[in-house]
């Protein structure tokens, strides 16, 4: 019994401290450059208006090796989106504050060439999970990953 009392002690404290750390996220931490979670771009997430978004600014291999060329947006479904350059992309868009995390937000991914419903929720100021999914969150039809803020 005592080790059941101190496991549901450990339990609520783990909880309160998470709690805690949730109360003291504010919308505008989550602005700064985030590496994604393979590591091969940055994003620079920043508000317009009332609104989050990203953009790409850095490719750890910005050029195509079959053109030689800057890489472009080629798998993108809309034929005239497909020439244009991956730097400087936003990939991120119309992301609102809302219950300590940004919701309601679309990303898109220039490696599929598709688009997703996208929530993001910050584990610690340096550390975002970034879930992209189709219809609702709730139903697991999705991915998340882990960015890290990064300097520059």
């Amino acid at each position: 019994m005592k080790k059941i009392s101190c496991l549901f002690y450990v339990i609520i404290v783990m909880l309160w401290g998470e709690s805690l750390f949730a109360q003291t996220i504010k919308a505008h931490d989550v602005v700064g450059i985030w590496f994604n979670g393979e590591k091969d771009a940055k994003i620079e997430i920043y508000k317009q208006k009332d609104k989050y978004y990203g953009k790409i600014i850095w490719l750890k291999e910005p050029i195509d090796t079959e053109t030689h060329k800057p890489k472009l947006d080629k798998r993108n479904p809309d034929p005239t989106k497909r020439n244009r350059p991956t730097l400087g992309l936003i990939i991120m868009s119309h992301f609102i504050w809302e219950d300590g995390q940004w919701v309601e937000g679309t990303i898109y991914d220039p490696k599929e060439g598709k688009a997703y419903n996208c929530k993001i929720r910050m584990e610690k100021l340096d550390k975002l999970m970034v879930r992209g999914y189709i219809g609702k969150s709730w139903m697991g039809l999705g991915r998340t990953t882990e960015w890290t803020r990064t300097q520059q």
